[in-house]
């Protein structure tokens, strides 16, 4: 573990509330030859960070099991500072150059079909790790050429010369997470903006790529500000969305507003289905990258 990931998040201390039966996940016995061993094996032997492990998944068993990790680029050092994230922040190390090619190397181990990457945000860097993203890209598809490659990347604070940098490398799905309601972003994401993420979102649909944003739900949203930032993301052309419980990683970290019951994820589901996304991933634990390879519409042809 990355020591700044016990630093805390704020001042305050609340611990979150008990979990309903419905997010409590439940793991089978391991097996002898378990898949989740080789996983591991494969990220740590390459000395890879995953998003699964820095911002404490609660999917990881499941996602692992499947033979499928999502790679974390540019370190483990986040330069924003999240009050929902559990990934690190400080001041990040300089970027490892050998690392898009472990990543590459890995997924080619892993035999992935569909592989997923996203990155701290890197503000101390001119393009923001914009390179970093494509030079990835690059390798895994030396080594993978069927592979799907779906990056999840920061705002790159809207800078379109970086964006067109990650644009070159010809990703098939282009993610960005909106992650809450624009009222809630000055508590949520202070560093971000609502209006910029929408802005990246838009910039890539009129590119022509494959759009996908997410949403955490449980940080004190109303289900009319849901459906209007639903609204926003179709507005912008973007085509597929995810939308998660929010689970609180650490008592000084931002509190679990609600715990949103199934049926809540049922009917938003069937509203943005209403509203013309082509997929839309709606439960307490979905996650972006969940299932990403089952959430993509050339699955439903």
């Amino acid at each position: 573990m990355n020591p700044l990931k016990k630093k805390p998040r704020s001042n305050a201390y609340q611990p979150a509330p008990e979990k309903p039966d419905w997010l409590k996940v439940r793991l089978p016995f391991r097996e002898k030859e378990n898949p989740v061993d080789f996983v591991r094996g494969s990220v740590e032997g390459g000395k890879l960070n995953t998003v699964c492990e820095s911002a404490s998944c609660p999917n990881l068993n499941h996602c692992w099991s499947r033979k499928t990790a999502t790679y974390m680029l540019a370190g483990d050092i986040c330069t924003r500072r999240c009050s929902y994230c559990d990934v690190a922040f400080g001041k990040p190390l300089a970027l490892d150059p050998e690392e898009p090619l472990r990543v590459a190397e890995s997924a080619k181990a892993l035999g992935l079909k569909h592989i997923v990457i996203t990155s701290v945000n890197r503000d101390d860097l001119p393009d923001g790790g914009a390179a970093h993203y494509k030079k990835t890209i690059e390798l895994i598809r030396e080594r993978l050429p069927e592979c799907k490659i779906e990056i999840l990347v920061p705002d790159f604070k809207m800078r379109e010369e970086n964006l067109e940098i990650v644009y070159s490398s010809r990703p098939d799905i282009f993610n960005h997470n909106l992650e809450t309601v624009e009222r809630l972003f000055p508590t949520v994401a202070p560093a971000k903006k609502y209006e910029r993420s929408l802005d990246v979102l838009h910039h890539a649909s009129e590119r022509g790529f494959l759009t996908k944003s997410g949403l955490i739900l449980g940080l004190g949203e109303t289900l009319e500000e849901v459906h209007q930032t639903l609204k926003d993301l179709r507005s912008v052309g973007v085509q597929m969305v995810t939308l998660g419980q929010y689970l609180q990683p650490t008592p000084t970290h931002l509190p679990v507003s609600e715990y949103i019951r199934p049926e809540v994820f049922k009917d938003l589901k069937e509203f943005g289905k209403a509203l013309g996304f082509r997929t839309v991933f709606s439960g307490p634990l979905v996650r972006s990258s969940y299932h990403a390879d089952e959430q993509v519409p050339w699955f439903e042809n």
